[in-house]
């Protein structure tokens, strides 16, 4: 049996909770298989986030081409004794064939907004739920984490040390990009490195300085097989005691025309043990040898840290980063908004849907600042809704693209490295009160009159449906 880390893509269709299959299978029995538009989006923020950053999507659309149920995936369905022989025979040759409008990869978007939406007949477009939710609303809250951590670092470097405390085999993989792309500047994951081009970082193991005789023999066999990557782990025994032997072997290379990669600081009052590292380096004539710190961080310790005045260069974040610490998961939904060319509506209590497809129309001022969005129909255009924000903006965006038609990929496949750029782009651009740790304000949201005017319709009939 194949070792079970892996992703394959022959598992696409089958990531799918059973009732995607039981309610498709009715589906198929019934006739039921025009043309249904669902949408995925977040019905509110998760604690202290003032903006979100959409993630996934890439991944989402690669999925959505290799969809498929081969003769393994059948098999196994016919195995539960559920599926009559002719549905299945129609999965065997199932293959996803709609359209996607999504956000960017990479934008910033709010509560009550589409981050994507899908077109395509009804059984393609039901089958597919759990994949989206689960690519999309992870990646999300991890890129959403990171960028926070970016905003409180102001300006120093940033690593992903999260693989080991992940989840699972593939979410290191999903965290590693997510986070690059909310402006990390790489990660210790390997296999992300060769996956997605992503810079990888790594110091040193306590094992390492553990299993030599003295502590001070083991920053000297590291530093002089790797010194480009001598950043050496003082806090194995003595922290300070540590940084003095740092110290030393940063002397004896800068004598033979090298430089220390830096000291890394993992556990204790990491302030404390940085501006005493900070004096001890700086005496020793190594005032360019940077400070890295890691244990146990994340945005509100960074920021911590950073007002305290801890003389620290670099920072690496591991598991409040790779799980989304404090909002490990967000109120995703994926909801049909559409069937047969009619708009569709759920009135649950506090989990009621807007009909119709849309668009989101970003409004900026003068300073290409976004100041409000409006969630209007698909078929609206911005000449028509600028006129519907107060102040008047000096630009509106439509803000979800086509990605997808026919099943294909219709825009070139975007470089992360210019993905990473345009969402530093959009950060800079925000509101820094909605960079806020705590309690920011909320962005302003709102529909357009028409799609007002389609709810007030919607829920007419819907009422009536279940009559």
């Amino acid at each position: 049996m194949p070792i079970d880390l892996r992703f394959d893509a022959t598992d696409v269709a089958l990531f799918a909770d059973l009732y995607e299959l039981t309610v498709s299978a009715v589906f198929f029995e019934r006739g039921m298989n025009e043309t249904a538009a669902f949408e995925l989006g977040l019905r509110r923020m998760p604690p202290n986030r003032g903006y979100m950053i959409a993630a996934g999507i890439e991944r989402v659309v690669e999925a959505l081409e290799d969809v498929r149920f081969d003769p393994a995936a059948i098999e196994h369905l016919q195995s539960l004794k559920l599926f009559k022989d002719d549905f299945l025979d129609f999965l065997a040759g199932l293959r996803f064939t709609g359209s996607v409008r999504a956000l960017r990869e990479g934008a910033i978007f709010f509560a009550g907004e589409p981050i994507v939406e899908v077109s395509a007949p009804l059984i393609e477009a039901q089958i597919v739920e759990t994949l989206l939710l689960n690519q999309v609303g992870f990646a999300t809250m991890v890129a959403t984490k990171a960028a926070r951590c970016v905003s409180a670092a102001n300006g120093r470097r940033l690593v992903d040390f999260g693989p080991r405390r992940a989840q699972g085999a593939d979410a290191p993989l999903v965290a590693a990009r997510a986070s690059y792309l909310a402006g990390f500047n790489g990660t210790a994951s390997i296999a992300a490195g060769r996956r997605y081009g992503i810079p990888v970082y790594g110091t040193m193991s306590h094992s390492f300085v553990m299993a030599h005789d003295r502590e001070l023999k083991a920053f000297e066999d590291f530093a002089a097989v790797f010194p480009r990557l001598s950043t050496l782990l003082v806090d194995t025994y003595d922290s300070e005691a540590g940084i003095h032997n740092a110290a030393r072997i940063g002397q004896r290379m800068r004598e033979q025309g090298v430089k220390l990669s830096g000291i890394r600081l993992d556990s204790g009052d990491l302030r404390d043990l940085a501006l005493r590292g900070r004096r001890i380096l700086d005496q020793a004539g190594l005032s360019d040898v940077p400070i890295f710190a890691s244990g146990n961080l994340d945005e509100y310790r960074i920021a911590e840290l950073l007002a305290g005045g801890a003389p620290i260069d670099a920072f690496g974040v591991g598991t409040a980063l790779a799980v989304s610490e404090d909002a490990p998961a967000g109120d995703f939904y994926y909801k049909l908004v559409e069937y047969r060319d009619e708009p569709r509506m759920k009135l649950s209590a506090g989990k009621a849907s807007t009909p119709g497809r849309k668009q989101v129309f970003r409004a900026h001022n003068d300073k290409g600042m976004p100041y409000a969005d409006l969630v209007g129909l698909v078929d609206e255009g911005t000449v028509t809704v600028a006129r519907e924000f107060r102040p008047p903006p000096a630009s509106v965006s439509p803000m979800l693209e086509t990605q997808m038609e026919s099943g294909r990929r219709v825009m070139p496949r975007p470089a992360l490295e210019d993905l990473r750029a345009r969402t530093a782009e959009d950060l800079r651009q925000l509101d820094a009160r909605l960079k806020s740790l705590r309690k920011p304000p909320e962005f302003p949201v709102k529909t357009t009159a028409a799609l007002n005017a389609m709810i007030i319709g919607e829920k007419l009939k819907a009422e009536r449906r279940q009559e």
